[in-house]
């Protein structure tokens, strides 16, 4: 175990790459990332949030805590309909695992069951840790596991998925999320495209780790993907700040099990869409969400950045002040399933 989870909440499934990897500032990884190198080969430089963007985190902790639990509450109950004890959530690092923790603590105080819970590597165009699959496997049924993560994007993971889990057909591939507006997980929340607090931050919400990280020279065949424990962040961890925000707010009574009416068209072709408005041959530089677009701001080189409208303080209100430190254009954009969508600058002509 490394990082700030408590023991006893996730077992990492994690290789300690501390000091092995130099970090590198954006700007060199997205000229990489756009020149063929696979993202999960570098590591950025950690974002240090500002006074006013860890202000705006704090903010959307205290407007959306409730909504967080609520969305907690309905796919912790449907994973305990389906699976019950012998459920083992497998949360897909890092932006699952704090959302596992959260579905494990529920499962506990109100069926007062103790399940396993682990968070592993999946690496869009690397596929998943095998490795880490294997150890599970050999603890657990494979139709117990369910796969964990925070919210779906343009649903590249759950493809990624669909794609890994046929070498392990005993195992089910959906995913169980919060926020669903692409309309792909098997377990959702809500298809509502709203802030989960944990998506405004990078690894000071995510037990002081990095991104999943492989590199033949650095990961061996027989090892787990890697992760760079950040331990000079320490003063700034509020992993657990944002989990028992939202565990304060559950509530047990039981859900009616209904879902959204679908939306005309899908979430992929809106993204294609927007990729031909604005001249992008390369989806992968379309990144819609709240969610994703946030991760743009954080970990990209933004472009511009489109939202619904320009007065949704309620639910934008981090990623305007993002966009204002990073100077990044705010474009108004007719969104359909998303609230917000970040997109990449491109240095193909650059």
């Amino acid at each position: 175990m490394f990082g700030t989870y408590k023991k006893d909440d996730v077992t990492i499934l994690l290789k300690d790459i501390s000091g092995l990897v130099e970090p590198q500032s954006t700007e060199e990884r997205e000229r990489e990332i756009q020149n063929g190198r696979h993202y999960c080969e570098m590591l950025p430089i950690e974002y240090k949030p500002s006074a006013a963007y860890e202000a705006a985190f704090e903010d959307a902790l205290e407007r959306y805590s409730s909504l967080t639990a609520n969305a907690v509450a309905s796919v912790a109950q449907k994973i305990w309909k389906a699976k019950g004890k012998n459920a083992a959530l497998v949360s897909l690092a890092r932006a699952g695992t704090p959302i596992g923790i959260l579905i494990k603590c529920y499962i506990r105080m109100k069926y007062g069951a103790e399940i396993d819970h682990y968070s592993i590597s999946i690496i869009r165009g690397r596929g998943i840790d095998h490795n880490a699959i294997r150890y599970i496997l050999s603890r657990h049924k494979g139709e117990d596991i369910q796969f964990v993560d925070g919210w779906t994007g343009k649903g590249a993971i759950q493809r990624e998925l669909n794609k890994a889990m046929e070498a392990y057909p005993e195992i089910d591939p959906g995913l169980a999320v919060l926020s669903d507006p692409a309309y792909v997980a098997e377990v959702c929340g809500t298809h509502d495209d709203f802030l989960i607090a944990s998506s405004c931050l990078n690894s000071t919400v995510s037990g002081l780790l990095s991104r999943t990280f492989l590199r033949s020279d650095i990961i061996g065949a027989d090892d787990y993907h890697g992760a760079v424990f950040y331990r000079e962040l320490k003063d700034r961890d509020v992993t657990y700040h944002f989990i028992e925000a939202v565990q304060s707010k559950f509530q047990f009574d039981d859900l009616e099990d209904g879902g959204d009416a679908d939306r005309s068209g899908s979430a992929l072709e809106e993204v294609k869409e927007i990729a031909r408005q604005y001249g992008i041959s390369d989806i992968n530089l379309v990144k819609p969400s709240i969610g994703e677009a946030t991760r743009v701001l954080l970990r990209r080189l933004p472009w511009k950045m489109l939202v619904h409208s320009m007065d949704d303080e309620e639910h934008l209100g981090h990623l305007y002040q993002l966009a204002k430190e990073k100077k990044i254009e705010i474009v108004e954009y007719p969104l359909k399933h998303y609230r917000a969508c970040g997109i990449i600058k491109s240095l193909a002509d650059t």
